[in-house]
């Protein structure tokens, strides 16, 4: 049995377990994963062709996880509102404690971009409207757990502030709409499938919301994905994700990999083995798929064991966070 706290709990969690599975196999190739690691079944050290994540040990979050936690604080001490300059401020303070520590794993190219140009005294309303990678997808859920989807354009709405400083764009913001809703639904306690196709039906609602940017629109690539990856086993899952959907850091392809696996038939872990064997941005679609699943399971999709080494390896506290989210979306004090 599943209530709205154990759902979000299993949303943060399985955004963390998602991107400790694809952390050593991030920006790899299909065929160098499989040497390193064969298929991605439980949570591994980095391997020897890991360069981001190099000596990183296994159950290690990355910048996924790292920039939702940031985001949620946000969120929570501003009672459900998101101030772009402060938001901006923590992504750069975070980039600059990842950088005295010797990490690789830094801001994205869009993110990086935008806050540069932030820094530079321009607006933040136009620092992102270049920004169509999946940076502001990744970090959201925070969003989808606080807002609920009856509360349409409160969620609109916060999840724009979320992505305006770095991904004011249609395809930007679209991205990180399809996942927060996608969650938002799941929290309230759609099954997963039903809950990624309104993510890509709120994803259609919002993207004329940001300035329009070339390339393939995210509702309907991602109902299109739904429909290709149901019934598939792991094997079709992979081959179906690396040569038809693909997994760059492109919102078009990875952000609709992650809602596409996690909306099929696989079970949840191995939905998010799937999504740590594929190649490419495996830590971000892991992240995603993960968050999605976590909001439709709950805790139970997710092995206690590996739940218990991500949440020590990283002193993870998910729990308050969670619970001081939903406060935020139970009082509306997030509308």
């Amino acid at each position: 049995m599943t209530n709205a706290l154990d759902r979000a709990r299993g949303a943060l969690t399985g955004l963390a377990l998602g991107d400790a599975l694809g952390m050593p196999t991030q920006d790899l190739a299909r065929d160098v994963i499989l040497a390193d690691y064969g298929d991605i079944r439980e949570l591994r050290d980095a391997g020897p062709h890991q360069l981001i994540a190099a000596g990183l040990s296994a159950g290690t979050i990355t910048d996924d996880t790292e920039q939702a936690v940031l985001l949620a604080d946000i969120l929570i001490d501003a009672g459900g509102t998101i101030d772009p300059h402060r938001f901006a401020e923590a992504l750069l303070s975070w980039e600059q404690r990842m950088i005295a520590a010797g990490s690789l794993d830094l801001l994205g190219p869009s993110t990086k971009r935008a806050l540069s140009r932030l820094q530079a005294g321009e607006d933040p309303t136009v620092t992102g409207t270049r920004g169509a990678t999946n940076g502001a997808a990744m970090r959201v859920t925070p969003v989808g757990i606080a807002f609920a989807p009856d509360s349409r354009t409160s969620l609109l709405d916060a999840v724009h502030a979320s992505a305006l400083v770095t991904h004011n764009t249609s395809i930007g913001l679209a991205a990180a709409t399809a996942v927060a809703g996608a969650v938002s639904a799941g929290i309230d306690g759609a099954d997963v499938r039903e809950a990624v196709l309104f993510g890509a039906d709120l994803a259609d609602e919002a993207e004329s919301r940001a300035p329009w940017i070339d390339g393939a629109r995210i509702g309907p690539r991602v109902r299109w994905a739904v429909e290709l990856l149901q019934g598939a086993l792991p094997a079709d899952a992979t081959r179906l994700c690396i040569d038809l959907i693909g997994t760059s850091v492109a919102a078009q392809e990875s952000v609709v990999a992650a809602l596409a696996l996690a909306a099929g038939s696989l079970d949840p872990w191995s939905a998010l083995g799937v999504a740590a064997s594929v190649g490419g941005d495996t830590d971000t679609i892991g992240a995603i798929a993960g968050a999605v699943l976590g909001a439709g399971w709950g805790m139970q999709a997710w092995p206690t064991d590996a739940v218990a080494l991500v949440t020590s390896v990283n002193t993870l506290d998910l729990t308050s966070r969670a619970s001081a989210l939903l406060t935020l979306r139970d009082t509306g004090s997030a509308a």
